[in-house]
């Protein structure tokens, strides 16, 4: 099927379809599925406790696919669940899943941040603010969305 979308929208496709790989790809050589990369990050970055619901908005991840990764992570005993706010749940990385964080996902943060470091300031607003302006009006306009 050939669908007419400009070659800008293409090229955005396939940087982000080639970033996605790059992730997954880094998550392979720590030994991590990408749902567990990505729920360690989220711990890393929000801290710790933090509210399961945060962890599942954030990993872009079904709720199913991140409590499966949870319900392994705690079989290896690397996070504990706790109650939360209301019937809310938080997720709270032990001493075994902080080794865990430290020796796969923070290097990974500290590439992106060297990555970051070694853009202008002005480069790093502007791509924050494109994809924060992408990122709202995609979600605006998908809401319209039939189901």
């Amino acid at each position: 099927m050939d669908v007419p979308i400009s070659k800008e929208l293409r090229r955005f496709n396939y940087l982000l379809g080639e970033t996605d790989g790059v992730y997954h790809d880094a998550a392979v050589r720590m030994g991590l599925s990408d749902s567990v990369m990505r729920i360690l990050y989220c711990l890393c970055c929000e801290g710790d406790p933090c509210p399961l619901r945060t962890v599942v908005r954030q990993s872009g991840a079904s709720k199913q696919t991140i409590n499966s990764a949870l319900r392994r992570l705690e079989g290896e005993g690397a996070v504990r669940l706790e109650p939360g706010q209301g019937r809310g749940k938080n997720v709270r990385l032990t001493e075994k899943g902080r080794a865990l964080a430290e020796r796969t996902v923070l290097p990974l943060m500290r590439i992106e941040d060297e990555i970051y470091s070694s853009w202008s300031r002005e480069d790093v607003l502007k791509n924050l603010e494109l994809t924060e302006r992408f990122l709202t009006a995609l979600r605006e306009k998908t809401r319209q969305l039939e189901q």
